[in-house]
């Protein structure tokens, strides 16, 4: 297939591309994103997403990693070298990776969305920060949730911050948008999904729920929280009690709380075997 191209100037099309993708504007009309970063990378290839482009500075690749992108190439992706110093230039890392991607954008249609009987899924409302999301992605994915359901206008979960924060786990944890919390209502009683949501209101404490998966822990912006009418409208509504003088979680920080609760009691707990009950069912006993 001949040399790879060598690029080391700015001016370079790929490169005007890649700085391009960092716009939302420019993602949505391209479909397409960048990934940095070897293993990001790499857990997009084993995810089986679309590389459009690698772009490399072979003096900075591991052998596996040269390995991976000559298997890349082989099959018919497109492959250019960088100059270090132009790789520093296209990222904000304090040290700059070795290897970028352009990623084909793929979401997951939330009526598509598979459920199955054990599932938990996290239902996040209008949450616009996009480094919490990727956080957030990367929990759920250790927490073996899922799914992600983005309602309204939510962070876009290709900007950088996101794909970075995520380390790779945006692509094994299936994401699905939906314009508005009536849409995921509807998707939730369609499928017999249980809908948690959090208030710091709420009578109950995290721990002291049983949950019943299928469900959704559905959980507010970084900065309102949830409205009161989507708050009313959940099967549950449950609280993470705070003592000291913060006045909120950290997004991801509830995320996984409530992520590993619901796992904790599907495979960790005495009365997992006999089902973890739906709203309104008994706490389970003190372990």
């Amino acid at each position: 297939m001949g040399t790879p191209e060598v690029i080391s100037s700015a001016a370079n099309p790929l490169v005007k591309r890649i700085r391009s993708l960092g716009d939302r504007k420019h993602r949505r009309r391209e479909g397409a994103f960048v990934v940095e970063g070897i293993q990001p990378v790499w857990r997009a290839v084993e995810a089986g997403w679309e590389l459009e482009t690698l772009a490399v500075v072979p003096e900075w690749l591991p052998e596996s990693a040269a390995g991976m992108v000559a298997e890349q190439r082989a099959l018919g992706v497109r492959v250019a070298e960088l100059s270090g110093e132009l790789a520093g230039r296209l990222t904000e890392r304090d040290r700059p990776p070795g290897l970028f991607a352009v990623v084909r954008a793929r979401t997951t249609d939330l009526d598509e969305l598979a459920v199955p009987s054990d599932g938990v899924f996290l239902a996040l409302h209008e949450i616009a920060n996009p480094g919490n999301l990727g956080t957030v992605l990367r929990t759920a994915d250790a927490a073996g949730a899922a799914g992600v359901i983005l309602i309204g206008d939510a962070a876009d979960p290709f900007a950088p911050a996101a794909v970075k924060a995520s380390m790779g786990s945006l692509f094994a944890v299936p994401v699905a948008a939906v314009p508005d919390a009536g849409g995921f209502l509807r998707w939730a009683r369609a499928r017999e999904v249980a809908v948690l949501a959090t208030s710091g209101y709420a009578e109950r404490e995290h721990w002291s729920h049983a949950y019943r998966p299928p469900l959704a822990v559905l959980l507010g912006s970084e900065g309102d929280g949830l409205p009161a009418d989507l708050i009313a409208q959940a099967d549950r509504t449950l609280r993470i009690p705070m003592t000291g003088t913060a006045e909120s979680l950290n997004l991801a920080v509830a995320a996984a709380l409530l992520l590993y609760e619901a796992r904790r009691h599907a495979v960790g707990a005495p009365s997992a075997a006999a089902g973890i009950g739906q709203p309104g069912s008994p706490a389970p006993e003190a372990e």
